[in-house]
Formats: structure tokens, sequence, C-alpha cells
């Protein structure tokens, strides 16, 4: 890139040869008087023109962010750089869901002796991956006679994870299954909560003997404990269709920005309680994470939940069947608005296979106040759309009906009341005909 003169340059050249061609043809010494100046500032811009362009880095202090989370884009011209440059401006483009400090996204610094370094702002609104694009970035010479555009570096990709709710759950889990988990079993074993004293027997561990009974009692007794247990938890998300309006972190929530965010919460209270979590991406072929446990595997989860698109591929019921299968004493948690016939088939076929199933209700709480009649027009919202939703409650009563529990996502506490419910339902002994 070259140095070009800049407008203001331009007109001082042009103003100064108008003034003083007119003096000395018109013999006006005033019109000399008002040209010199001028004639002597273009030459003075022209005289310290820069030679050289300078070096722009840039650089983020975090490319990983969760939600409502901020980070410093900073753009530095090394020292070294070509001392007749006076000033360096940057103007960030904009990017959907980043807010930018300063608003406007443009920083401008003098060029001193030093290092320059120019900061800006940015703070991620909603989860999922993007890039802030390079800025366009310009440097001046002094008086401002001559600028150039400067080459910046490539677009920085920005990772926005969704937002964990701090989500916490009752300790209650059906059928756990296992040895590693933090649930108590219903069986007893190696664990840390005490079940009750009893006498010794042959294959006890002699670190359980309890010498205070035993000394009592005159024989051996041993303190018996429940089994830690864990169990595999499902967190079926479906990314098969987006209903409601989307506006950040620090507004309103559409369907899927729920069920996203719910599944990071879940997911994260339930490895950190030492269960096996997997992931199910309704609306991908291929996406999806496999049953794991540990920080490492939240993480995993995390990535692939900010790849979940509205405009994923929706499968059918048979497809839902054949690729996701399911062990039969799993806990799987549904995300849903459950609009889909497909997804609710689905979850018919997992209640019959054996697998307790819960479905949070993901779509947003404003769908029925929206579709008021009396507040809206009746051609913008039409009948079809509240016969849809009567029809949703029918399907809901039929799932409820089946023994699966339909909750609205509310954050921490949501699934309390349910977990202890099929907790309870699977303790209960069963009736054989």
């Amino acid at each position: 890139m070259k140095w070009r003169p800049t407008h203001a340059q331009i007109r001082a050249i042009c103003a100064a040869a108008v003034l003083l061609g007119a003096a000395v043809l018109l013999r006006r010494p005033d019109a000399a008087v008002f040209g010199l100046p001028l004639a002597f500032l273009a030459a003075w811009g022209r005289f310290f023109r820069p030679r050289e362009q300078p070096e722009v880095r840039t650089e983020l202090d975090a490319d990983v962010l969760f939600e409502g989370q901020a980070t410093t884009y900073r753009l530095r011209v090394p020292s070294g750089a070509d001392p007749d440059i006076d000033l360096i401006v940057a103007a960030l483009p904009r990017t959907a869901w980043f807010q930018y400090d300063p608003p406007q996204a443009a920083i401008a610094g003098p060029v001193a002796a030093g290092e320059v370094t120019l900061e800006v702002g940015v703070r991620s609104q909603r989860w999922g991956l993007r890039s802030l694009e390079r800025p366009t970035v310009v440097a001046t010479s002094a008086l401002g006679a001559y600028r150039s555009p400067v080459l910046s570096a490539q677009p920085q990709a920005v990772t926005t994870l969704p937002l964990r709710e701090g989500f916490e759950a009752v300790d209650a889990v059906p059928r756990p299954a296992g040895l590693v988990g933090l649930h108590r079993s219903r069986r007893p074993g190696e664990g840390t909560e005490l079940a009750g004293v009893r006498p010794f027997r042959t294959g006890d561990r002699l670190r359980r003997i309890n010498w205070a009974v035993s000394a009592r009692t005159r024989e051996l007794h041993v303190t018996s404990t429940w089994s830690d247990r864990d169990t595999e938890v499902v967190i079926m998300v479906d990314t098969g269709g987006e209903i409601g309006i989307s506006e950040g972190i620090d507004g309103r929530s559409s369907s899927l920005d729920t069920a996203v965010r719910a599944a990071a919460a879940i997911a994260e209270h339930y490895l950190r309680n030492g269960d096996r979590v997997r992931l199910i991406d309704t609306g991908s072929v291929f996406r999806g994470v496999r049953s794991g446990s540990g920080r490492g595997h939240l993480r995993r989860i995390l990535d692939t939940l900010v790849h979940a698109d509205r405009r994923s591929r929706q499968q059918d019921e048979e497809q839902l069947a054949r690729r996701n299968r399911v062990r039969s004493d799993s806990l799987v948690l549904v995300l849903s608005p459950l609009l889909r016939q497909a997804m609710l088939g689905y979850i018919v076929t997992l209640v019959h296979s054996g697998c307790t199933v819960i479905a949070v209700d993901t779509l947003p709480p404003d769908i029925t106040t929206v579709l008021d009649p009396a507040a809206h027009d009746a051609r913008s919202w039409p009948l079809a759309w509240r016969l849809r939703l009567l029809e949703r409650r029918r399907d809901l009563d039929r799932l409820s009906d089946l023994g699966v529990p339909t909750v609205p996502w509310q954050g921490s506490g949501t699934l309390d009341e349910v977990l202890r419910d099929a907790a309870r339902l699977s303790a209960a002994p069963r009736i054989r005909s």
C-alpha cells in the first residue's frame, strides 16, 4: 500500500496554487498573504511524508467465553515504526451478538517512540462460534497530509459457551448403576454413607470393624455402608427448530436458547456428581457426545452445544430410534418445545424400552400471551397456530398418562419434584402377574 495525500492536503495545495496565482496575475499581495501559509503547510506535509508502513498485530485476551463475559481486543504497533507516522486509527467491523466498548468500536492513538496499543472491549451476548472480523486500520502522517491503509491480521475466532446457571437437583436418581458415582444406592456395599452396624461376616474388611460396639457386646461387629452408585444421564436436545425470539443473554430466549443453556447446566451438575453423561443432538446425524465423565467430558459437551443450529436436518422417528439407541436403565432428559410428532413418538419409544424419561419443556412462556387475540390482530396470529397449541396440550396429556412428566425449564430446582417421584417409583416393589 502506498501513502496517498488526504483530502486536506489536496485542498491545501489547490487553495495555495489559486491564491498565489491570483497574487501574481492580478498583483494582489493580500492573496499571497493567505496563500503562503497554505503552501507552507502543504510543503511541510510533503517533506515529512512517511516512507514505511507500520506493522500491526492483533490479539485477544481470551478466545473462549461464557455468555455475558467480556474480553479485550488489542491492536499493537511495535516500537520502531516510521517516526513520521503521527496517528493510527482502527475500526472494528460490528458482528452480531457482540457488544463493544466504545460502542462505535473505533479507536485512535498517537504513534510515539515506543509501542502503541489500542484496545476495544468485546462482550459476547449469545452462545455460538463466531469471528471478530479483520479491523480497518489507517495510518496518517503529520498534519494529516498523507494516509495509508494497513493490512491487519486474520479474523479472530471466538467461542462462546452456553451460560451455566448454577443448576442443582436432588440427589435422588432412579435406578443407579455402576460403582463410582455419588448417589446412594439401595444396595449395601463400599461407600461413604452409613447404613448401620451388623455382626461380622466372612469376607468383611478388618478396617470396617466397629471396636466400640464389639467391646460392648463381646462379639465382632462391623459398620456397613450403602454403596455409592452412578447412573447414565442422557441429555437429548431437540435442535430441529427454533420457536420464539432470541435476544441474547440480556433479553428474551428462544426455545433453542433455553435448550442449549439447560443442557449445559444439567451436564455440569451430573458430571460434578460423578455420573456418566451422554449428549444427543436430534437435529444432526453426526453430532453428539458419547457417555463419559469428568471435567474434560464437560468441555466436549459444551464444544458440541455451540454448534447447535436451528437449520439442522430434522430426523424422523425411525431415524431417531435407529441412530440414537439408549440403554433401558438410563435417565433420559428431553429438552424440546415438544411440537414435532417425530420427537413425541421417540419419547414414547424410549418409555416402552424401559427408560426413565423426563420431558423438559423449552417453549418460551410468552408464546401464549403473544397469541392473545385481544392484544394482536387475528390476521397476524392465525387460528391454525392456536389450534396447534391445543393439539400440543393433548399430546402432553398423553405423555403424562404414560408416566412421562413434563416440566418447564426454570433453572435450579426444575427437576427436583419429578426426580423424587421417579426415584420412589423405581424403588417400589413390582407386582408380577
